[in-house]
């Protein structure tokens, strides 16, 4: 497994209430969770980087308000368009 290595002030750890373990958890969440959001990484390999199981960091991103489904504005309009089309053609 590869390694990235961050370099913080000293003491950090102390500052943000935290163990340097800890810390090293949360960064690598919160860099899975961003990447995830922003589309680079898969849930499964978001996950994978986070240490955590898929049903893990899915509840991650409930917690941190990270979406789980990454619709462009676009795409979202144009599927709530064509749902709205089928209902009215059901309805006939």
């Amino acid at each position: 497994m590869n390694k990235i290595s961050i370099t913080f002030p000293e003491n950090f750890e102390l500052a943000v209430q935290t163990t340097a373990e800890e810390l090293e958890a949360q960064i690598r969440l919160m860099a899975a969770l961003k990447m995830f959001e922003l589309g680079k990484l898969s849930s499964g390999k978001a996950a994978e980087l986070a240490g955590l199981s898929r049903a893990e960091f899915f509840e991650m991103c409930g917690r941190y308000k990270v979406s789980l489904y990454n619709y462009d504005t676009d795409d979202i309009e144009t599927e709530l368009k064509a749902d709205l089309d089928t209902l009215e053609q059901a309805q006939k």
